[in-house]
């Protein structure tokens, strides 16, 4: 990461040279329906596509109530110039005692193949591991996904194990790659 600001309700605000990674904002909920109201963005999440603007608003008072308590650590991936939000990333299940999260991590589908998920998986477990001392950062991802595991082992993730019948999502039985 290039620069870090100050924190905001615990999460801090991370610069790489083309993206800022921020605290969500109340005037995300319109950018933040986009990117999960897509079907190409939401084909291997454990939930459908959002169909009404009233689901990002929730999601996004749940994001900021677990930002402040502490849970998790929600970013909104934005162009660096624009700081407009363009896909998230997400530490969850975080488990300071035991040294680890979960990562989850969108990116608008204008946006992909870019370079810019990695950028922000790079910078995002960096404050991860120097800022909150985790050793351990888990993904769960649906083995299908095959750039999403090409995106984590990039990165420096290594496929630990299969899940079988994991999920459950509009009425599909899917694995997990751990």
């Amino acid at each position: 990461c290039v620069r870090m600001h100050a924190m905001s309700n615990g999460v801090p605000t991370l610069e790489t040279p083309r993206l800022r990674l921020r605290p969500y904002r109340a005037e995300d909920v319109e950018a933040m329906f986009a990117l999960y109201s897509d079907p190409r963005v939401m084909r291997y999440w454990s939930f459908p596509p959002w169909t009404e603007a009233a689901q990002a608003r929730t999601y996004l008072d749940r994001a900021l109530a677990g930002m402040d308590s502490g849970e998790i650590f929600p970013w909104a991936i934005a162009e660096r110039d624009s700081d407009i939000l363009i896909g998230a990333l997400t530490l969850f299940s975080l488990h300071v005692e035991q040294l680890r999260a979960e990562v989850g991590y969108s990116l608008s589908p204008d946006h992909q193949g870019r370079g810019l998920a990695a950028e922000a998986l790079r910078c995002g477990l960096a404050c991860a591991i120097d800022q909150l001392g985790l050793v351990r950062v888990e993904a769960d991802i649906d083995p299908r996904n095959q750039a999403s595991a090409r995106l984590l082992e990039k990165v420096g993730f290594v496929r630990e194990g299969l899940l079988r019948k994991r999920w459950r999502v509009n009425g599909e039985v899917c694995d997990t790659a751990f």
